[in-house]
């Protein structure tokens, strides 16, 4: 029987992760056709450089797709099934100054985590809501996968704003973890492995992991967590395009791990546990917004000018990106019905026995074209229970600071930030924020 094909918008289309999308779509025609693939940006310019590769792309490889490229959300948005989302407002240059302003005070700077993740957040709140507003304008049937970050106030105020729209707020991190963990225990792949996971979007922890035939796989895990976190026991068993600040985060799971050894942790745990650390590891004139900037960015867009410029993308280094599978994999159960276990960032409402029921929690989920069902993970230990609580309430208070533009609300969350160290320093931060926001956020009373 031939499946259905679909129509999909990708919102962020001047992404240096679109390409990889679009190479995965294509790669993946037989498990989610399409007839149809369009392009949503606010920036033209940057779009452009993607879209004129991947429209190539798009001829040579899968010639039955209509491609369309447009910054007009009435023909980006009508008649799709799907909008996948990955949105960053305030682009790179503004993710240097949530990294660097808070290393200037002495705090974590980091993308999603913090001061640095909050002031992202008080940008994207407006801006992943207007995507919601267009798909229920143009397609009011269509699912919207949101993987734009920081994903978890992203999804608190999609809660808090548009409580019955058809979105799913997704990460690919811990999937990323796992990839390494299926290396690590030579496992074909991470869809080898059935976990049980608790937490909050980048603040999580594994309680149970098994392989298919059900054998417990966590002794063997913990024994090279223990030594090792998630990096391969030698230098030369990782990938080689592992980045220094990667293999960093990875190899200092170790120490997360230590704080409870019962559960394996998501690594950015190290950014609330090890604040110290991660500081005094940081370059504060350097970033990894920087990184990005001199590696990725500067990469594919050079790549993507090659293919558009030679109108052929047969040796293009353009490769399907591993975040995109996920994506895929997530579309085709909401399209197919075909009951896939994913970690979803959803309304907790009794997954999580212990805590807050409004809270968005990651937790395996099936999904079928009836959409999400969580899975329950029962009651959690104080431990996390009290971090969880501690983190929510901060996402929670910058929504509330947004939606009311009070000073007081994100002065609060950022003081609640395990990563602050004090009410004067996160006021500090904030008051830098405000002056480099003026553009992005609501004026604060």
């Amino acid at each position: 029987m031939s499946l259905e094909k679909q129509s999909v918008v990708i919102a962020g289309g001047g992404s240096t992760y679109t390409a990889g999308i679009v190479m995965m779509l294509i790669e993946n025609q037989d498990k989610f056709p399409l007839r149809k693939l369009k392009f949503y940006d606010n920036d033209k310019a940057r779009q452009d450089i993607v879209a004129k590769a991947c429209e190539v792309i798009v001829k040579e490889r899968a010639p039955h797709i209509e491609f369309i490229s447009t910054v007009d959300p009435q023909e980006a948005f009508t008649d799709v099934d799907f909008v996948m989302a990955h949105i960053r407002v305030g682009g790179l240059k503004m993710r240097e100054k949530d990294e660097k302003i808070p290393l200037k005070h002495g705090v974590v700077g980091q993308e999603t985590c913090g001061p640095g993740g909050m002031a992202y957040g008080m940008r994207s709140i407006p801006g992943v809501i207007e995507l919601v507003d267009y798909m229920e304008k143009y397609s009011p049937n269509a699912w919207m996968l949101n993987y734009s970050n920081p994903a978890a106030i992203v999804a608190e105020a999609t809660r808090r704003l548009r409580p019955n729209s058809k979105i799913i707020n997704i990460c690919d991190m811990p999937v990323a973890i796992k990839k390494s963990i299926a290396d690590i225990l030579g496992l074909k792949d991470e869809k080898e492995i059935v976990d049980r996971y608790y937490g909050l979007n980048h603040f999580g922890w594994w309680t149970e992991m098994t392989d298919r035939q059900g054998n417990d796989l966590m002794p063997k895990l913990k024994k090279h967590i223990k030594k090792y976190g998630y990096a391969a026991e030698t230098a030369d068993d990782n990938p080689l395009s592992a980045e220094a600040s990667w293999m960093d985060t990875f190899q200092k799971a170790k120490d997360v791990f230590a704080v409870d050894p019962e559960t394996l942790p998501n690594t950015y745990l190290k950014y609330y546990l090890y604040p110290d650390y991660v500081v005094s590891h940081a370059n504060p004139d350097y970033t990894r917004a920087n990184e990005v900037m001199d590696n990725r960015e500067k990469n594919v867009f050079a790549e993507c000018e090659r293919v558009a410029n030679t109108q052929t993308a047969v040796d293009t280094s353009i490769e399907a990106g591993e975040h995109a599978e996920f994506i895929v994999q997530l579309a085709g159960a909401l399209a197919y019905n075909t009951y896939e276990r994913m970690l979803l960032i959803v309304r907790n409402n009794g997954a999580i026995a212990n805590i807050d029921q409004d809270a968005m929690v990651e937790v395996p989920c099936i999904v079928s074209k009836r959409g999400y069902e969580p899975l329950c993970m029962g009651t959690i230990p104080d431990f996390q229970k009290g971090m969880i609580e501690q983190q929510v309430s901060a996402e929670k208070l910058v929504v509330q600071a947004y939606l009311e533009q009070s000073y007081q609300k994100l002065w609060q969350a950022f003081t609640l930030s395990k990563t602050v160290p004090s009410a004067s320093v996160a006021k500090e931060i904030l008051d830098d924020m405000i002056e480099v926001n003026k553009e992005w956020w609501p004026e604060l009373n």
